[in-house]
């Protein structure tokens, strides 16, 4: 049976306020390891100021100096990390050997959180979602419905990342912690397994209308960047066996996790590479990569399509709009999904977050997964109170969203 060795995953805490957390992974290699890392930085709120990476394509090595916080939950972050290191065994030599993971992981289960409460309050969803961000509940799918009277009836369709909810102590556990954060305006709060018919309704769909008016694909984006916001260069010069990535960029929440993510969607192996994000919210990357058959990258439409593709993620990582919609307000946001099926962590926390700070009431929520232009994509629609957007103008909205989404405080 496959064991994870104990210093796999070691975390240095900062002794100084201001300074760096080192995280360092020490482990066996996968294609797509460093994707499952940062995006799990991501999720606990955490950014990369340096990282560095090596590799011989059997064991790795990777060190990511973070920004942390007073809350963060550093032993259940090492815990979580660990989780996605590939498991190894002892030889008698003492070395560990990787064991190659066959089987594809298991689909989690789907649970329904309903609750009932008599009012609405600013604020209100956004308090649940960071409750059930701290429990490691993950929303896949949320409708929030205001009803003529004044009362609001919420659906989640969630995760657990402990695999827990099926039992009454975590699931009295979730409810009791919803119950303080809501107070008496709860009128009812339950938690079911969703039946299949209801679990199928999170599976992607093809739009009927045109859901988002920015560019999906990277075609009219491509030819207007300027040279000092975007820089990718490809070079097969420096190695004879790997192709060198330079990137040069605006720093943004989760940029590690985008390239890292685009990678591992083209199937690319990493086998070295730096980062460095400077005072001045700019990042310099370099990444020495090559195909999963062991070769550089030397045909001309496969690096034109993978530099495409990847000065998309960075130039719209999310795509942000406030639109009308008949008299109403509609806040659009879209993010591109995994080819695992794994959306982008956090995205409906920093939405709610950055209304609540606009103090800008939501009148319904849908999330749903979307197949735009043949990839897969999280939409998030949400009506706004029509009486607060009264109090910003949806240029003013547009921008908090998106710098609360890309981490530009």
């Amino acid at each position: 049976m496959g064991i994870i060795h104990e210093d796999a995953v070691l975390i240095k805490e900062s002794e100084k306020e201001g300074e760096h957390t080192v995280i360092t992974v020490n482990c066996p290699d996968k294609t797509g390891l460093g994707c499952d890392l940062s995006r799990i930085i991501l999720l606990f709120g955490l950014s990369i100021a340096r990282g560095d990476l090596s590799t011989d394509g059997k064991w790795c090595y990777l060190v990511f100096w973070v920004i942390g916080k007073p809350t963060t939950r550093w032993s259940l972050l090492r815990k979580r990390l660990l989780e996605v290191c590939p498991t190894c065994i002892p030889s008698a030599s003492g070395i560990f050997y990787f064991i190659p993971e066959f089987q594809q992981p298991k689909p989690p289960q789907i649970f329904l959180l309903t609750f009932w409460c008599s009012y609405d309050r600013k604020g209100l969803l956004h308090d649940v979602t960071e409750v059930l961000y701290e429990l490691e509940l993950t929303i896949k799918r949320v409708k929030v419905y205001t009803a003529p009277d004044g009362r609001v009836m919420d659906l989640f369709f969630i995760t657990d990342t402990r695999e827990l909810l099926q039992t009454s102590k975590r699931r009295d556990e979730t409810i009791k912690r919803l119950k303080i954060v809501l107070g008496d305006a709860m009128l009812s709060c339950d938690i079911e397994l969703a039946t299949p018919e209801v679990a199928s309704c999170l599976k992607p769909y093809l739009p009927s209308e045109n859901i988002f008016n920015l560019p999906i694909s990277d075609e009219q984006s491509s030819g207007v960047v300027s040279s000092d916001s975007v820089s990718i260069v490809f070079d097969n010069t420096l190695s004879p066996s790997h192709t060198l990535v330079q990137f040069f960029c605006q720093d943004h929440k989760g940029l590690i996790y985008d390239i890292m993510r685009t990678l591992k969607d083209y199937n690319i192996q990493v086998s070295y590479g730096r980062f460095f994000a400077n005072t001045e919210g700019n990042c310099e990357m370099e990444l020495f990569i090559m195909q999963s058959d062991g070769k550089k990258i030397t045909d001309t439409q496969k690096r034109n399509a993978l530099s495409s593709r990847l000065r998309m993620e960075l130039i719209h990582p999310l795509k942000v709009d406030v639109i009308s919609k008949g008299p109403d307000t509609e806040l659009l946001v879209v993010n591109p999904v995994e080819l695992s099926g794994r959306g982008r962590p956090l995205v409906f926390y920093d939405i709610t977050l950055a209304l609540s700070i606009l103090n800008i009431s939501i009148f319904s929520v849908e999330i749903g997964r979307h197949i735009i232009g043949e990839r897969e994509w999280e939409v998030y629609r949400i009506l706004l109170d029509e009486w607060d957007c009264l109090s910003a103008t949806r240029n003013e909205i547009k921008d908090c969203v998106r710098k609360k989404l890309m981490g530009w405080e």
